[in-house]
């Protein structure tokens, strides 16, 4: 006889269940997230707040998420309306080298000046979300921070320009797309391929059964 798969502990938890009439708020308006919500085929609408997304000077990059999750839930507070939802989901994502956050591109040249810090080397993408019940928007039930490993092969100067004005990465941390034309940079990615994405969607269905979230899943 095989043994038991092992349980997977349950928090007490007293909110609402995600559901088709009840779905759980994404408070983001990146199409990368959603998709992966979609893709899980976990009920959802989004609800995207705004926050001041600069760095502090001396701040590291987990303490600079973690800042930055949280004032993201505060962001979407004011925009949840009456209708019924199992919680709140908020997320954002980061490049970091040499344990320096590499932001999103403000145009084609910065864009390829970022590719260049990273080409031919390994970086971090690190993605924290938080995520709150709708009994207590407010506060977090989980959140966690999701790293992901990321090595890119070396890139001539012309594939560089040329992938950077393709536009694709303009909207990105570190100005590519693992889902997109910029694949053909990567050559290994070590960890959560969707956590690159934006979201990790692994992580954050353990995490929302482990709360009870959602009762069960698939």
């Amino acid at each position: 006889m095989g043994s038991a798969a092992p349980r997977q502990e349950r928090l007490c938890y007293a909110g609402r269940v995600i559901g088709k009439d009840c779905p759980l708020v994404l408070g983001s308006a990146s199409p990368r997230r959603r998709q992966i919500l979609a893709d899980l085929g976990i009920p959802m609408v989004q609800r995207p707040g705004a926050c001041d997304e600069s760095t502090r000077p001396g701040e590291a990059p987990p303490g600079f998420l973690e800042r930055i999750a949280l004032d993201k839930l505060r962001s979407v507070l004011p925009l949840l309306d009456a209708a019924p939802f199992a919680g709140v989901l908020v997320a954002d994502t980061i490049v970091v080298v040499d344990e320096h956050i590499l932001g999103k591109p403000a145009d084609e040249a910065e864009a390829r000046a970022l590719l260049g810090r990273i080409v031919g080397r390994t970086h971090t993408v690190l993605t924290r979300y938080v995520v709150s019940s709708s009994s207590a928007p407010a506060e977090p039930v989980c959140a966690r921070t999701v790293r992901t490993e990321v090595t890119m092969r070396r890139a001539s100067d012309s594939e560089i320009r040329a992938y950077a004005a393709t536009g694709e990465g303009l909207d990105k941390a570190g100005a590519y797309a693992a889902q997109g034309i910029g694949s053909f940079l990567i050559e290994r990615i070590d960890g959560s391929y969707t956590n690159v994405v934006g979201l990790p969607a692994c992580e954050l269905v353990q995490d929302l059964c482990r709360v009870g979230m959602l009762e069960r899943y698939p």
